[in-house]
């Protein structure tokens, strides 16, 4: 994707430097800088720290930290240590698990000599599936935008609200939700997108809408509470979203928010669609209340916020009493009925176990 014109991924492997480079998604919007990872650790920061997020990204830059590793020490032993070191860094994304077996698995069938030359292509094959995915979802999910438009029988913009951050920036190119909205521009469909800032750390309106820009796509930022009034209207056509995690019932688990969303859109007969890899379907997850881990982050997250000031310098700053108690959960699941269809790179399903063991059959 384009950033000031200049094509990116989010994530590559920089040999020159010897390292992973990625680009730092705290800075954003307000500053593009790219980070040297160097070993398991700093993956490891990266990942807790949100230097890197979404669900694919998180599993592409753990498969990088395996090589990394592997390059210094491609022991049976350092093996199972980095995967064990690695799976706990975000709780909730199941592409972290997928990718560190997938790894795990590849490894140790190769001889300890052979493992730094494999591992760093099996990272690289990860990587460039991901993209390949993604780019189906595009394709699939512009099937649906196609159809709205032919319904609309009119020139006017196909109003699509997102929630999070569900682009290129949590894949290595292209995206999940907002894929089929990137190649619907570039096919010169009518686009606008409402934006939910996706509070506490205002994904949306700090990355998407960062991204939407980049690719000239009209877009308005909303507060995480305007989307059921905007439905009402009938000012949203459709809304698309991304999973961290989604149950072999069709049950999608995703950032904080989004249950309430569906539920407006159920309400209004608005079609809700979550855009995702197949890799990201946890098949042993069945009942969502228990089976999957919802991560609690720093209240710290909550109480403060960070922006730049009217000096262009970057500050944080307290915005809650000092002494109230905070819970900071990052992700809800919002139940199959209330989902209209799932897209993956594999095409476009009900959410239900049926159809899901059809994916993967």
């Amino acid at each position: 994707m384009k950033v000031k014109g200049k094509n990116y991924k989010s994530i590559w492997l920089n040999k020159k430097k010897s390292a992973v480079t990625v680009i730092d998604q705290r800075q954003l919007p307000h500053q593009f800088k790219l980070l040297y990872l160097k070993n398991i650790k700093e993956i490891k920061k990266a990942i807790q720290n949100m230097v890197v997020r979404g669900a694919p990204l998180i599993g592409v830059t753990a498969a990088y930290g395996i090589y990394l590793s592997m390059k210094k020490n491609p022991s049976d032993k350092n093996l199972n240590s980095s995967v064990n070191f690695l799976k706990d860094s975000r709780p909730t994304a199941l592409n972290l698990s997928w990718a560190l077996k997938y790894m795990k698995k590849k490894l140790l069938n190769q001889k300890p000599s052979n493992r730094a030359d494999e591992s760093e292509k099996l990272a690289e094959e990860i990587s460039n599936k991901d993209i390949q995915c993604c780019k189906k979802i595009a394709e699939n999910g512009l099937k649906i935008i196609l159809d709205i438009k032919k319904r609309k029988k009119t020139n006017k913009p196909i109003n699509i609200l997102t929630h999070c951050n569900a682009g290129w920036l949590a894949t290595v190119d292209w995206g999940t939700a907002l894929s089929p909205i990137f190649l619907a521009h570039r096919k010169k469909i009518k686009i606008h997108v409402w934006v939910d800032e996706t509070r506490p750390r205002n994904q949306g309106s700090f990355l998407t809408s960062w991204e939407l820009l980049q690719e000239k796509i009209p877009h308005t930022i909303i507060t995480d509470n305007a989307g059921g009034h905007l439905m009402q209207h009938r000012l949203v056509d459709m809304c698309i979203t991304g999973s961290d995690r989604t149950t072999a019932n069709g049950d999608v688990c995703n950032k904080i928010g989004t249950y309430l969303k569906a539920l407006s859109a159920y309400d209004n007969k608005i079609p809700f669609y979550v855009a995702l890899p197949s890799n990201t379907i946890d098949l042993n997850s069945k009942d969502y209340l228990k089976d999957v881990p919802i991560e609690q982050r720093s209240s710290e997250e909550l109480s403060h916020i960070q922006g730049v000031n009217s000096k262009g310098k970057s500050v944080k700053i307290r915005i809650t009493p000092k002494g109230s108690k905070v819970s900071n959960y990052s992700f809800d699941v919002t139940p199959a009925k209330y989902i209209t269809r799932l897209i993956t790179e594999k095409g476009i399903h009900k959410p239900s176990k049926r159809e899901i063991r059809k994916i993967f059959s």
